[in-house]
């Protein structure tokens, strides 16, 4: 009999090992083990590379780029007021690449995406440069200190009370990605539009505070692609109704502005240009036939009066 209850108990702790180690709350792609009676998990960054993460914290967004690749690569699923805040801003129209982390998971201020043209990035691994080849030089990893995150609804049935938006959002950031809710510095409603406007700044010079992680979860989450295991969670609800969103918007504001040149202009942009352009010296070339016309009647006057 004794023998039996020493078993069953040995039994129970091993299954409740497992259950303990069985998940990470942060990532659901990681693999979780037992290692020296800790549990260790780690997250698939290539063929041959497993990151070990701590999934009492968000994972930073350089590792879960690579994993977003990796899995793609090898066939797995990755379902996981409005406008700039300033003149400088600039949002991440290249998507996901295949990036190069340091062993902290910041991002390397230089990028390639394993081919031969390269770039330098931000601290939250958004392209702030003209794409140019191997030599091009990133001499330092620039901070993003401000990120403005543009959301807007899906329609609801009665118009949302503002000051409890504010409230409900604030809550929803500080409890789901552990973020400090000081660092929101304002946060915008706009019931015709259906647009939330957060702003969340931190102090230039500032870097204990990795901004990228929570817009980057944010947005997974917003977009129905949670990374969290729990998947339930990710609307918030003001007044009882549950607020889906039906588009995400990133604008990034760096402690540099970054350096795009014409050639990074879209073409609807850069046809614009040129078509002002054109007018203007269409302009000219007729104010100058014009006084070249005068001028020639004038010389004729005279010539007549001779």
């Amino acid at each position: 009999m004794r023998g039996f209850i020493l078993l069953s108990l040995a039994v129970f702790a091993a299954v409740a090992t497992v259950d303990s180690c069985g998940v990470c709350e942060t990532m659901k792609w990681a693999t979780c083990e037992e290692n020296s009676g800790n549990c260790e998990c780690k997250l698939q960054l290539d063929t041959t590379v497993k990151q070990l993460i701590n999934c009492k914290k968000l994972v930073p967004k350089c590792f879960l780029m690579k994993a977003e690749m990796q899995r793609a690569r090898v066939g797995l699923s990755v379902r996981s007021i409005a406008g700039k805040p300033v003149e400088t801003a600039f949002v991440d129209n290249d998507g996901i690449y295949d990036p190069e982390c340091e062993n902290d998971g910041k991002f390397k201020a230089k990028q390639c995406n394993r081919t031969e043209e390269c770039w330098c990035v931000n601290s939250v691994g958004v392209r702030r440069t003209d794409v140019g080849d191997k030599n091009i030089q990133c001499p330092k990893l620039v901070e993003t200190y401000w990120i403005r995150v543009q959301l807007k609804h899906k329609e609801i049935k009665t118009t949302l009370n503002e000051d409890k938006l504010k409230e409900t959002m604030g809550n929803y950031i500080s409890s789901r990605y552990q973020f400090d809710k000081k660092l929101i510095d304002t946060i915008q409603y706009d019931p015709d539009g259906r647009f939330i406007v957060m702003d969340v700044k931190k102090e230039k010079g500032e870097r204990n505070t990795d901004l990228g992680n929570m817009a980057y979860y944010l947005e997974k989450d917003f977009k129905v692609l949670p990374l969290f295991f729990d998947e339930s969670l990710v609307s918030p609800q003001v007044d009882g109704q549950k607020l889906e969103m039906e588009k995400v918007v990133v604008y990034y504001v760096d402690e540099e502005a970054p350096t795009f040149t014409m050639k990074n202009l879209s073409g609807g942009i850069i046809a614009v240009i040129v078509v002002v352009v054109l007018l203007v010296v269409l302009g000219l070339v007729a104010l100058f036939l014009l006084n070249r016309r005068k001028l020639n009647s004038k010389n004729r006057g005279r010539n007549d009066n001779l």
